[in-house]
């Protein structure tokens, strides 16, 4: 024992005399937030390992994960009596620099936002190469070059016919984003992010050996990619519980970060100005009390037809929740010009989109995001009926914070570089 972080007691302590722990071992008094207070101690102290020797009433459930995900983030186990808890594996797998986007779900953004982020870097001059996960990821890893893959509708709903996901992230970062992809594949996902299983360390190993400069690293979900990253994006839906962001092991990813992205998904949601709603300002206090030091920026994802459909009839097809359909239609046929004489918001629920497929008649477009079951239902659907389809991006549009969201994911990009370096 190098160090003993007093977290508390006045039912059994003498209030004029400090416990002695014996020599050698430092006793450290609490420094505001208990668990704020755990890193600098296993900084200064090198620590290996945190034992917990605590219980009710000082610490409760809540308290006790964080202080678990405190020492998880600086890399060392967190044991108590009954229970312990290691820092996932990430080796050093990347030969470049790399930027992890992670999340506290899914339906967060990720791929939205590694296509946004990827493209500033594209339109800068350094095109990374993303290396995505997915629970219908490859078996093996897959490289896609958009500059010679067929990514067409009737090319997808070929390669879905051969019983693939033809939906899966690294056909969209492809598409949506125009840089190369490689795609992993993952199987679920413990209590600080790690997958059961997965292949994305070959992923980057492969991407290792292309031109590109920088990686950008995508998360499934709320798993987190199993090897070392430089530099990492977190994103939260502002509908998230905001103890479940900042609380237990939810604080993990959170500390992970140098920029969370308090996403909303329906744009009525950002009032004028500068102002952010409360939900989403609720999470920005959160975030800023368990990491004091983080970059935060609010973003709306924005609807974006990959080919033109002013003037046309359109059914769109979307993982977006009910809530957003006004915002939606208004977008699409203000911005974009398209008549939506149908939508569905079940894109990730088979059967109800296969209802809601059944009243688009009178629709000449499917307009469809490229994830879920876009290519092997829906789009299989629209193409028997004679329908175009047209894959839809979702675009990321700044609200507030500490910059817009390019200044502050290029900064986060640049930042990968200077520690790779």
């Amino acid at each position: 024992m190098v160090a003993a972080l007093l977290l508390g007691g006045t039912e059994k302590l003498p209030r004029d005399r400090l416990p002695d722990y014996g020599p050698g071992i430092e006793l450290v008094g609490i420094i505001g937030d208990p668990a704020t207070s755990l890193p600098d101690v296993i900084a200064s102290h090198r620590v290996d390992l945190v034992v917990d020797l605590s219980d009710q009433p000082i610490v409760d459930a809540r308290s006790r994960m964080r202080l678990a995900a405190h020492a998880l983030a600086a890399g060392v186990p967190y044991a108590g009596a009954d229970f312990r808890f290691d820092p996932p594996p990430r080796p050093r797998v990347a030969t470049k620099p790399t930027v992890a986007i992670i999340a506290t779900g899914k339906r967060a953004g990720k791929t939205a936002v590694s296509g946004e982020l990827a493209r500033l870097l594209r339109d800068r001059g350094t095109p990374p190469v993303v290396v995505t996960m997915g629970r219908g990821g490859p078996a093996e890893p897959e490289l896609i070059d958009p500059t010679s893959a067929d990514l067409s509708p009737a090319a997808l709903t070929a390669l879905a016919a051969t019983g693939r996901h033809a939906a899966s992230d690294h056909f969209e970062d492809a598409l949506t984003a125009g840089v190369v992809t490689v795609g992993t594949r993952r199987c679920g996902g413990g209590l600080a992010g790690a997958p059961v299983d997965s292949t994305l360390a070959a992923g980057v190993a492969l991407a290792n050996g292309r031109p590109e400069a920088i990686m950008l690293l995508e998360g499934s979900g709320a798993a987190v990619p199993p090897v070392h990253a430089d530099a990492t994006i977190c994103l939260v839906p502002d509908t998230d519980d905001p103890e479940l962001v900042t609380g237990y092991l939810g604080a993990y990813r959170v500390l992970l970060s140098d920029l969370v992205v308090i996403t909303m998904v329906a744009a009525s949601s950002a009032v004028s100005g500068d102002r952010a709603p409360k939900a989403g300002l609720l999470l920005e206090e959160g975030v800023r009390g368990v990491a004091p030091g983080v970059k935060v920026a609010h973003i709306v994802l924005r609807p974006f037809p990959l080919e033109p459909i002013s003037g046309r009839r359109v059914f769109y097809a979307t993982t977006a929740p009910a809530s957003a359909r006004a915002d939606l239609v208004d977008h699409l046929e203000g911005e974009h010009g398209g008549r939506i004489v149908g939508i569905s918001h079940h894109l990730a629920d088979r059967q109800r989109l296969a209802a809601d497929l059944e009243t688009a008649g009178e629709a000449e477009i499917l307009l469809v995001e490229l994830k879920a079951a876009a290519v092997d239902l829906a789009a299989s659907v629209a193409v028997a009926r004679g329908m175009r389809v047209v894959f839809c991006d979702n675009r990321v549009h700044s609200v507030r914070g500490d910059g817009t969201f390019p200044e502050l994911a290029l900064l986060t990009a640049d930042l990968a570089v200077q520690r790779h370096t």
